[in-house]
């Protein structure tokens, strides 16, 4: 007697388990129906996403639209799936309506929760007041919507995480849409200011302090309000719009900068309370005050603002441009001997000597060979930068170095800001021919220069920052 497979798995897949819907469930309808129930999910996902993100954005619609008529239509879609694949398999739907009614029932009682969250993300759906894209802020929470689907709702917060939020919470609590109807908002900056000083030209100074500002949205434009009468102070608001609401904290310390910038160059002093206080047995104040004299205090040491001023570069720059400078750049100490960065290898940032010295050495398999030295106030690292090459030296520290490091988005806009900086960078680097040398070689083997470049390097050098505002 042989042994047949087939003899064996055939009645253990055919085997009836049951009877619904006016057919037998066995193992092997069962795994149809499933594998049906998985093709009709991954048909499904790909019919959402092919309509969110090439046919709904090519006829123009935004990504709140496209997200909720793509989540929609992706529902009817799969629904409609599920019952073909039922009908395919025989399976009469009306044979068990009543009992779907009945575990209806029941599920509803056990899942009122997942039931009004999903009723909730409906709502969401179909109402629109809160679509993809949206700045929203709620319980102590701002964030955008990421995603709405029927259960719950992804918010990334301003913080960076991603929160996910049932949906009814968005539906039975009260929710601050700052993109509802558009993103501008009102930001709104209070200012305080000496009794005695002329409204007038408070007024001035605070609206020349908002068009200061590249941020501002100048419909409608800015207004200045006189509050009243404070206990110390002439109280003031500026009122300022902004296009994007997640810029308002950044135009309102921008603002606070330039204002005070302002009321400090025109000599208008931002008061605060003041207090009167009496003291009785003052005699023992006289020795700690004896004692206060004989302490030798510390030399202050200099900030970077003034470490910036002595840059012959910097030197007629004002606060709020030096503000903007220290902002992009940031500080890298070195002691005596430490490697910055080794011949060969890349980097993306220009730096300028604050304090101490860099020798730039240059190495091969036989020779290391000091070609330059870069004192305080001085420059390197444009030319690797702009030409987007390999260091052509190693640059070490003598002493003691302070760096003032700026990346190449920061570099990019210093030179577009400050032409004549950029100017002034061109000739500088024509004058070090060793250096340029190194890295015209360098483009040549990479296929990248001409020869014509080489008779003109000052011209070659500004086409190279023309082609670097470009990037």
């Amino acid at each position: 007697m042989t042994f047949s497979p087939s003899a064996w798995l055939t009645p253990f897949f055919n085997t009836p388990l049951w009877r619904a819907g006016g057919v037998s469930i066995t193992l092997g309808w069962t795994i149809g129906i499933l594998v049906l129930f998985v093709l009709v999910t991954c048909l499904t996902i790909a019919f959402k996403s092919l309509l969110k993100n090439r046919l709904l954005k090519s006829i123009g619609f935004d990504e709140g639209n496209r997200e909720a008529i793509a989540t929609l239509a992706s529902f009817a879609f799969g629904a409609f799936g599920y019952i073909i694949a039922l009908q395919l398999t025989g399976f009469n739907l009306a044979s068990i309506a009543v009992l779907a009614g009945g575990l209806g029932v029941g599920i509803g009682f056990g899942l009122q929760e997942l039931t009004k969250n999903l009723t909730s993300g409906l709502t969401l759906l179909v109402e629109r007041k809160l679509k993809v894209g949206d700045f929203i802020e709620f319980e102590q929470t701002k964030g955008y919507i990421r995603e709405i689907s029927i259960r719950s709702t992804t918010i990334r917060t301003v913080d960076g995480a991603e929160l996910i939020v049932p949906n009814t919470i968005l539906t039975s609590n009260r929710v601050q849409n700052w993109h509802y109807p558009d993103s501008r908002i009102r930001v709104i900056v209070p200012v305080g200011v000496a009794y005695g000083t002329d409204p007038l030209i408070v007024t001035e100074i605070l609206l020349q302090s908002a068009y200061m500002s590249v941020e501002i949205a100048f419909n409608p434009l800015p207004k200045v309000i006189f509050n009243g009468f404070g206990d110390s102070a002439l109280n003031f608001e500026l009122w300022v719009w902004v296009e994007k609401v997640e810029r308002a904290v950044f135009m309102r310390s921008s603002l606070h900068f330039i204002i005070e910038h302002n009321l400090r160059h025109r000599g208008i002093t931002i008061p605060f309370p003041q207090r009167e206080l009496w003291l009785h047995n003052t005699d023992s104040f006289e020795a700690v005050k004896e004692q206060d004299q004989e302490i030798v205090k510390p030399s202050k040491p200099l900030s970077l603002k003034e470490m910036l001023l002595e840059v012959s570069y910097f030197k007629h720059f004002n606060d709020l441009q030096l503000r903007v400078l220290i902002e992009m750049g940031c500080r890298k100490h070195l002691h005596d001997g430490d490697i910055l960065i080794r011949q060969g290898e890349r980097t993306n940032y220009f730096c300028i000597v604050l304090q101490g010295q860099m020798d730039a050495f240059y190495e091969n398999d036989k020779i290391s060979r000091k070609i330059f030295t870069f004192n305080k106030g001085q420059y390197f690292g444009e030319l690797p930068l702009m030409l987007e090459v390999p260091y052509p030296t190693t640059m070490q520290a003598v002493g003691e170095t302070l760096l003032f490091l700026l990346d190449r988005q920061g570099f990019q806009h210093l030179i577009t800001t400050y032409p004549a900086l950029a100017e002034e960078f061109t000739q500088a680097i024509a004058q070090r021919q060793e250096e340029l040398g190194e890295c015209q070689q360098k483009l040549r083997e990479m296929g990248l220069l001409d020869s014509e470049d080489l008779k003109n390097p000052v011209s070659w050098l500004r086409q190279r920052l023309k082609s670097f505002f470009a990037a």
